[in-house]
């Protein structure tokens, strides 16, 4: 329950901000969110099954993901600003 609404704020970040990082995450607590529900109903509930391991690692990895890209681009801009004003000197 906690996953899907966390999931549900980043999405509304996202749809406020248009940021990237925002909706990767979303997506990545959405992820979460299913699968521990599917792991509620199913007949054999143990997280160590190889099958829970996979949505863990997309997951997992769009953060990483998310967090990267939001890094190079305030990098880019950065630079970008460091540019201009050495032009403008």
């Amino acid at each position: 329950m906690a996953a899907l609404t966390v999931a549900s704020i980043f999405l509304r970040f996202w749809t406020r901000s248009g940021d990237l990082l925002f909706l990767l995450f979303g997506i990545a607590f959405g992820i979460d969110a299913v699968m521990r529900f599917v792991l509620s109903f199913s007949a054999y509930p143990a997280e160590n099954e190889p099958f829970y391991y996979l949505p863990r690692l997309v997951s997992y990895g769009l953060i990483v993901i998310a967090i990267l890209y939001k890094n190079k681009r305030q990098t880019e801009r950065a630079s970008k600003n460091n540019d201009m004003n050495s032009a403008t000197k």
